[in-house]
């Protein structure tokens, strides 16, 4: 999906916010002052909701609010900071969406909740399956999509984690929407609608302490999950996925940071749940699922200002990534590497707990893509 624009509610109220500030009274500058002012003391939990607002052709104009909430175990500062990200849209064509990511770490690290969950109606773009599909007239799966994903991690020594994921997600109230003037796709594995019940184990090393914005720290996670109709999914398949992120802080301002990430999967995998390239975190530029295979592997590495010296709040970076997917490992090859980079800017969202609002533009050679959310993109 390509945003041809990005209005952004929030970043017009941040720039106009000192001026509203000095004006008397009234309902907007009580928004605006509880959106730029961080007024709470470290260790306590802060909370923050705004707005966003987006266009793209898919779904006409999207109108959604944002919402972070940031605390500590027993508000004690030497605990790693926890969030819980929430986002909700909806459309003129009437999508909508819920978006819920956690990282709950408890008192001493004991417990490490991970997660994510997503349900949404909301078009999936269908290029096909593999690492030369065509750009042109995708098919469009129009679909209701629920996700939960949970990791319930137990630390076994200082920074390592050791405990079981879970992984359901269903696909109904489908419908294929062959392209016009388009000789059409096959009807891929799934796209009839369907629900997979997964469960496995993860290992998981994080020795950060801002999950949002990490300035120095090394986080690395390999995880298995298999699917099987004794556990309740339509198909059976298996995977491994791979998650290896780095920060090294080039200056008190400045950071270069690197990922690495895999999912390597093998059996009747649907077309929802295979590796898919693009995204919000990773390959931003391409549609997420622009490229889908058994298999991925993906590096990118990005500079960050937080913030520009020359400034309190705004800050910027630079990132560029590239990807490859494939029907098997051994099959990786140089010539199907995607390339994407790009360039954004940063604004301190909650200055004590050192949490910046990042709008990202991701290019490609098939045109860019925008993304707003909270936090780092990994």
């Amino acid at each position: 999906m390509k945003y041809k624009y990005l209005l952004i509610l929030l970043l017009a109220l941040l720039s106009c916010g000192p001026l509203i500030a000095q004006e008397k009274g009234g309902w907007l500058k009580r928004i605006v002052q509880k959106t730029v002012t961080d007024t709470t003391s470290p260790g306590k939990p802060s909370f923050r909701i705004y707005p966003t607002l987006a266009y793209s052709p898919e779904t006409s104009f999207e109108f959604g609010f944002s919402s972070l909430l940031l605390f500590q175990a027993k508000n004690d500062t030497l605990n790693r900071l926890s969030e819980v990200n929430a986002f909700t849209f909806i459309t003129l064509e009437a999508q909508y969406g819920i978006w819920l990511d956690n990282a709950i770490y408890g008192d001493n690290d004991n417990w490490f909740f991970l997660g994510k969950t997503r349900f949404q109606r909301f078009p999936l773009l269908y290029y096909g399956i593999g690492p030369e599909t065509s750009g042109d007239e995708p098919a469009l799966i129009d679909a209701n999509y629920l996700l939960l994903r949970q990791r319930v991690l137990r630390k076994v020594v200082p920074n390592l984690f050791l405990g079981p994921e879970i992984d359901y997600q269903q696909l109904y109230n489908t419908r294929f929407n062959q392209p016009k003037d388009h000789q059409g796709y096959e009807q891929p594995l799934g796209s009839s609608g369907g629900r997979n019940l997964g469960l496995g184990a993860a290992l998981v090393y994080d020795n950060r302490h801002n999950v949002l914005n990490v300035r120095k720290g090394l986080f690395g996670e390999i995880s298995f999950l298999k699917y099987h109709p004794s556990l309740g999914s339509d198909h059976n398949f298996q995977g491994v996925n791979l998650d290896v992120r780095s920060a090294h802080p080039t200056s008190k301002r400045n950071v270069l940071a690197w990922q690495v990430y895999g999912n390597f999967f093998s059996g009747d995998v649907p077309f929802n749940q295979m590796a898919l390239m693009g995204g919000e975190m990773i390959m931003r530029g391409f549609y997420y699922g622009r490229y889908r295979d058994k298999n991925m592997l993906a590096a990118q590495a990005e500079h960050r200002w937080l913030p520009f010296s020359f400034s309190k709040r705004f800050g910027g970076t630079v990132f560029a990534a590239a990807a490859v997917v494939a029907p098997r490992v051994n099959e990786f090859s140089w010539k199907h590497i995607r390339p994407s980079g790009g360039v954004g800017l940063r604004y301190l969202l909650f200055p004590k707990k050192d949490i910046f609002l990042r709008l990202d533009v991701g290019f490609t050679k098939e045109g860019p893509g925008f993304y707003l959310f909270t936090g780092e993109a990994f």
